[in-house]
């Protein structure tokens, strides 16, 4: 087998289709999946496999892109502090294996590129630029220790430099991001959409910290932020689009068959919202691992450090 990144002679198309199948069908087992289907077969996916096949018929590493691992939650009750921990540790490791398993079936095999978004919306889910620098930091860190070179990373940063986060979240804005009224008609109109700015309205309720007004001006603002948090979202997948046209897309949220972009779940959750950003891991007792909030977790387990911080927990 030649090594992972080495390229090969162009495959005949049916060799082409086979292959792009083979490769999708190692993703299905963890998609992330907004219709409550079960098992699906690779066909139902056919925006994947276009982009797969033009990898494999170039015997080329297939690229992935993923939107994703913006910062901590500022809310205590759900994370162990604004530093990736055991969630992020085992989720990179989960990905840089799925990159690895791809050369089984398409020897150059595939990486990942990790689009960092939290400085497209760091104002608006209220964390310090400072801190989501540490958090996208302390990724690359991670990265390098647990030698996950299938892997990379992507944020504002590699696009606009050393300006001012607010001056790069203004031009990012202005530039890609749907108008309000037009994401107002879609979020009335598309299932989808409106799952997506509910979800999102929920985690920005859950995560404010120090409210002082009432439950109501709270939910009002929530709902605001939340279309901000769309917006932004749209506007750092079409700039991930320009930078990396021919990658397959996916994404950390659910998705329906169909869609351009493929659902992935990245580590067990009882709600396929929940994302290590989100929450922490606990170890259970049976041996097996869950997403929880740290608030869960504490009544359950003890917590564990590496490195001489929080890590995770551990059931007792």
């Amino acid at each position: 087998m030649p090594p992972a990144g080495t390229l090969t002679a162009p495959l005949a198309p049916p060799s082409v289709a086979r292959t792009s199948a083979a490769v999708l069908e190692l993703m299905l087992p963890h998609r992330r999946a907004a219709d409550g289907a079960g098992s699906l077969p690779a066909a139902a996916f056919p925006a994947q496999l276009r982009r797969i096949a033009g990898f494999v018929a170039a015997g080329e590493p297939v690229v992935l892109t993923l939107p994703g691992f913006p910062c901590k939650s500022p809310s205590p009750a759900k994370v162990l502090g604004h530093l990736p921990d055991e969630g992020e540790r085992l989720s990179l490791a989960f990905l840089d294996g799925l990159c690895a398993a791809v050369e089984e079936v398409h020897p150059p095999g595939a990486r990942m590129v990790i689009c960092s978004d939290g400085h497209v919306f760091g104002d608006l889910v209220q964390v310090p630029d400072a801190h989501i620098d540490a958090y996208a930091d302390e990724l690359a860190a991670v990265i390098r220790r647990e030698g996950l070179h299938r892997l990379s990373l992507f944020d504002l940063r590699d696009v606009l430099g050393d300006l001012p986060y607010d001056a790069k979240r203004a031009l990012v804005h202005e530039r890609y991001a749907p108008g309000l009224e037009e994401l107002r008609a879609e979020v009335r109109t598309d299932p989808d959409t409106l799952a997506l700015y509910r979800g999102i309205t929920r985690f920005l309720l859950d995560d404010t910290v120090g409210f002082t007004g009432s439950r109501s001006a709270l939910q009002r603002a929530c709902r605001r932020r939340a279309y901000g948090v769309v917006q932004r979202s749209r506007a750092w997948g079409a700039l991930i689009e320009e930078h990396h046209p021919r990658a397959v897309r996916l994404s950390i949220h659910p998705q329906r068959p169909g869609a351009e972009k493929f659902g992935l779940r990245l580590l067990d959750a009882a709600d396929a919202w929940t994302t290590p950003w989100h929450s922490c891991v606990l170890l259970r007792a049976d041996g097996g691992r869950e997403l929880v909030h740290r608030a869960v977790a504490e009544r359950r387990g003890r917590p564990v450090l590496r490195d001489g911080r929080p890590s995770h927990f551990e059931e007792c």
